[in-house]
């Protein structure tokens, strides 16, 4: 198990994270590795329009994140006089988004005296496996971490805390956004990839077939998957109006199925050329059931040693944000009041 705490004056250590790289408002608060508080906000407002409104989103982020983050230090039973750093997301996210979370933690920093510690939204994902909780294993370097949420699909090598290299990643769709935009071709709501799941574990994964994108290396492609379904269901539909509605759970299933066994295939590839065979996920997407699924079939058949991030740390949460601002806050790697959000940001 990686030494985690390399604190030396053996003082706790408490650490407040601000999330808002999208269309979650969420503080947490941590001490010495472990969180003690953690509060989402969600925004209901965007599935009127069938996805992410970022106007939208970045006035619900003003609104929530006082309340928001004074319940986190209220849940944690703490003062501000008790933190010793305010972690935020710095990016990649959405630009409005990102400028209330970095706005409001400056204030706090200026108003408490307290360090700033920019995080990398990507890289708290992968790092979110190291929040100290009694029901996870914590990874050891080096391992492999399959980063899937909505606007990215990475693999990613982890040497350490802090180094990291992308070995491959989506040339277009992310999986999250292929998940979502297969719902809505079948006229789900948003978001539509949980309802997918949820209806994949009625189905037969096996009853469609739908092609595999051919790209090299550990790289993926989803937006030629996207437009076969969409040619798949238009052929049908004209055949038969109600055939959607009559084979949900079939379509569900052999949609996810053919997604998961991309991420899997490449995955494998990635572990065949590093010879590393311990993987984490991390992602909004890593909450997936057939993606778990597979994860722990693979250990047992290719002896891999998975690691699973719990469900309240896949999604966006400031619990991984603190995490990340625990460790660079040992190492003094604090951030200053000039820093500005960055929609994208190199990993």
């Amino acid at each position: 198990m990686p030494e985690i705490s390399i604190n030396k004056d053996k003082q706790s250590i408490y650490i407040l994270g601000i999330e808002s790289s999208c269309d979650d408002t969420a503080a947490a608060v941590l001490k010495d590795g472990k969180i003690i508080s953690n509060v989402v906000a969600n925004q209901k407002i965007h599935e009127e329009y069938g996805g992410v409104v970022p106007e939208l989103a970045s006035r619900a982020h003003q609104q929530n994140i006082v309340p928001v983050v004074d319940l986190a230090l209220k849940k944690a039973g703490i003062s501000p006089k008790d933190l010793n750093g305010i972690a935020f997301t710095e990016g990649p996210g959405l630009l409005g988004s990102l400028l209330v979370g970095i706005s409001f933690a400056k204030s706090l920093s200026m108003a408490w005296q307290i360090p700033l510690l920019p995080v990398h939204h990507m890289k708290a994902h992968i790092l979110a496996n190291f929040i100290q909780d009694e029901t996870m294993q914590l990874p050891k370097f080096p391992f492999l971490a399959l980063t899937i949420s909505g606007g990215h699909t990475q693999i990613v090598q982890a040497n350490d805390f802090f180094e990291m290299k992308v070995l491959g990643e989506t040339l277009d769709d992310a999986v999250g956004e292929a998940f979502d935009k297969s719902a809505k071709i079948m006229g789900l709501p948003y978001p539509g990839g949980p309802l997918i799941d949820k209806y994949s574990l009625e189905g037969n994964p096996l009853k469609f077939k739908f092609p595999k994108p051919k790209v090299a290396g550990m790289n993926f492609s989803f937006s030629g998957l996207k437009t076969s379904i969409l040619y798949f269901l238009q052929k049908k539909t004209a055949e038969n109006p109600d055939f959607i509605k009559e084979n949900i759970a079939d379509l569900s299933a052999s949609i996810q199925y053919t997604i998961v066994h991309i991420l899997m295939d490449k995955l494998k590839i990635a572990v065949n050329e590093t010879g590393i065979k311990r993987i984490a996920i991390g992602g909004g997407v890593s909450a997936n059931s057939g993606i778990r699924k597979a994860l722990m079939q693979a250990e047992k058949d290719c002896d891999w040693e998975v690691h699973l991030p719990k469900f309240e740390f896949t999604t966006d949460n400031a619990a991984m944000i603190a995490m990340v601002g625990y460790l660079k806050y040992q190492y003094k790697d604090f951030g200053t009041l000039d820093m500005v959000p960055k929609a994208r940001m190199k990993f």
